[in-house]
């Protein structure tokens, strides 16, 4: 088989791999150039000649013409006979180059090269991968469910590259089906043995700072300014933002007109709740904000602790804690402050008793689904309406009712 039947055989994997003609020869220049070593012992004497137009390639030896029972090193060295074979004038100490068919390496050797040419392809296309992902981490991409897993949803991209969206980077609510487009940002890239192993999230706060620059044109063009995002992913969020431009109002341009802004960033990261505050340098004011939609009447901050002494009249306490917890979370990661919830009310709301008082006539179970959403207290509960908290817990409106009814007579009494 000759040199350009052999290029033009392993020229299939440019297409397979979507590799250029000039990266193939670069390759297969180093592919033969190492058989080359392993059947001669050097590939120092020889010159190897690739046209990447036509994908074709030579490969020369050159070689020193020694008298008769002299030659030393049948690499380097050629006898007068044997190049007077190529050329009858050749004379003792001229140089000598001789083409070389790859079919003289023999029928293994092209087995292996083969076998080389593949692996190196690869290698280049791992590489290649990896650089090219390692660009564009923090980036939001978007690629199709090829298979679920119970661990993770292996996705794939429109040039064929598996992307992997471990289960504890996806939002509680998420449901993948095979060929769902699904978006989130590349995480990382970590190379496992040779192969790049490219790692999506959805959770990450970064997703939902790049979804508002993706979403809302002034965050886009920089007029409005991203401080700080903190999430509990499908449950609520909480994102600074401010602009060094005072005609623009920051939270009314994120949230648009009735929400319109921000639904489809909400719809995305499965009904996420998201609070857009403004963000300022006064720690009064931001953790003011940061627990909206709570009405703060006072706040004591000891700076030295990092902790701040909220004040709230007994009716605002539940709204500052939200359910389970997560609005006072939230905002404590939001202004980077420990926050402690004092209760301030007048004389008769001061007289007030803690719900796990009643643990006697109350069960337990029912206490707890009270504390998740920040009511613990009897008249945190009594403050409330009924048909507000049999959305807001598992609780049925017969129980509710009840326990309201044990709590009032607490206080009649």
């Amino acid at each position: 088989m000759e040199n350009l039947a052999l290029i033009d055989s392993f020229s299939e994997f440019k297409d397979d791999k979507l590799i250029d003609r000039v990266t193939l020869m670069a390759i297969l220049e180093d592919v033969f150039r190492n058989a080359l070593k392993k059947k001669y012992g050097s590939d120092d004497n020889f010159d190897i000649i690739i046209n990447p137009d036509k994908g074709d390639m030579e490969i020369w030896r050159n070689r020193v013409v020694v008298a008769d029972g002299e030659v030393e090193d049948p690499n380097q060295e050629i006898s007068l006979s044997e190049a007077r074979k190529i050329e009858p004038d050749f004379e003792v100490g001229e140089d000598v180059s001789e083409e070389v068919k790859l079919i003289q390496l023999g029928r293994r050797a092209i087995l292996a090269l083969r076998q080389n040419l593949i692996s190196k392809i690869h290698e280049h296309d791992n590489t290649n991968l990896y650089k090219q992902f390692k660009d564009i981490i923090g980036d939001i991409y978007t690629a199709e469910v090829h298979h679920v897993r119970p661990k993770a949803v292996i996705l794939v991209d429109d040039e064929g590259n598996e992307i992997v969206l471990p289960k504890e980077k996806q939002i509680p609510s998420d449901f993948f089906r095979k060929g769902d487009n699904v978006r989130g940002i590349i995480e990382s890239v970590e190379l496992k043995g040779n192969k790049p192993q490219i790692i999506m999230s959805r959770t990450s706060e970064l997703f939902l700072e790049k979804l508002f620059e993706q979403e809302i044109p002034e965050v886009f063009d920089g007029l409005i300014m991203v401080k700080k995002v903190v999430r509990i992913p499908g449950e609520k969020a909480k994102v600074a933002v401010d602009s060094y431009d005072d005609r623009i109002d920051p939270v009314g341009a994120c949230v648009g007109m009735k929400g319109s802004r921000i639904h489809g960033i909400v719809r995305e990261l499965g009904n996420e709740n998201i609070d857009v505050i403004n963000y300022t340098t006064n720690t009064q004011l931001y953790i003011s904000r940061a627990l909206s939609p709570a009405k703060v009447s006072s706040i004591k901050i000891d700076e030295s602790n990092n902790r701040a002494e909220v004040f709230l009249k007994l009716e605002e306490v539940s709204k500052a804690i939200g359910r389970g917890g997560h609005n006072i979370k939230l905002a404590g990661l939001l202004t980077g402050y420990e926050l402690d919830v004092i209760r301030e009310g007048n004389a008769a709301e001061d007289e007030d008793v803690e719900l796990t008082e009643f643990s006697d006539e109350i069960e337990g179970w029912v206490i707890e689904e009270f504390a998740k959403i920040g009511l613990d207290t009897a008249r945190s509960v009594l403050n409330q309406d009924v048909q507000d908290l049999v959305r807001r817990t598992d609780l049925e409106e017969e129980t509710i009712l009840e326990v309201m009814r044990i709590l009032k007579e607490e206080f009649e009494d």
